[in-house]
């Protein structure tokens, strides 16, 4: 039976220490943080082994080393497919209102920005959404309406295709490689 108290105990004991060693190896905090905490995790769920073994730290340290080792090799592995296979032929143009329109996605708050984005860019029913989003289709329409609201600010602010969106009128998004989405512009 596994013991929160000794693995808190060894986590508090340990943690800064083992952090403060996977940063000198990668450099980066964030990453450090990660995989440390990666590996505490790895140990918490083998505890009953890992508490018995002579130097669980190092057996966490080693955890987290391998787990370095790891996010490089699938870092290795995506530059050596992105440089066998190469850029595709054809990258589809961007236009400057989808820019516009992915800017001012990322200025609102991730529920308005998800509905927004599974409804008028994936295609999505009010229905579907709010199937894929966990919540009631009223919510969905709270988030489309509130969301539309809030990018509208942002749209005007850099004119989606130079202009400036007249009130009730649609903005058109162009997808890169599918069809058209029109998102209606209040004010």
């Amino acid at each position: 039976m596994r013991d929160a108290r000794v693995f808190d105990d060894f986590y508090a004991g340990h943690v800064r220490r083992l952090t403060s060693q996977m940063y000198t190896m990668t450099g980066s905090l964030a990453e450090a943080e990660d995989l440390t905490q990666e590996a505490f995790a790895r140990a918490w769920q083998n505890w009953e082994k890992v508490s018995g073994y002579a130097d669980p730290e190092a057996w966490v340290r080693s955890v987290a080393c391998r787990l370095r080792v790891s996010v490089w090799r699938k870092a290795a592995n995506r530059l050596t497919a992105h440089r066998r296979h190469g850029i595709p032929d054809e990258v589809p143009d961007v236009s400057p209102d989808y820019v516009a329109i992915v800017a001012a996605l990322r200025r609102i708050p991730y529920e308005q920005r998800r509905a927004i984005v599974l409804h008028h860019l994936v295609g999505l029913s009010v229905e579907d959404t709010a199937r894929e989003t966990e919540v009631p289709a009223g919510t969905v329409k709270a988030r489309l309406s509130r969301g539309r609201q809030s990018m509208a600010q942002y749209l005007s602010e850099v004119g989606v295709g130079g202009d400036r969106p007249s009130p009730g009128t649609h903005v058109r998004i162009e997808r890169p490689g599918s069809a058209d989405q029109e998102v209606h512009h209040h004010d």
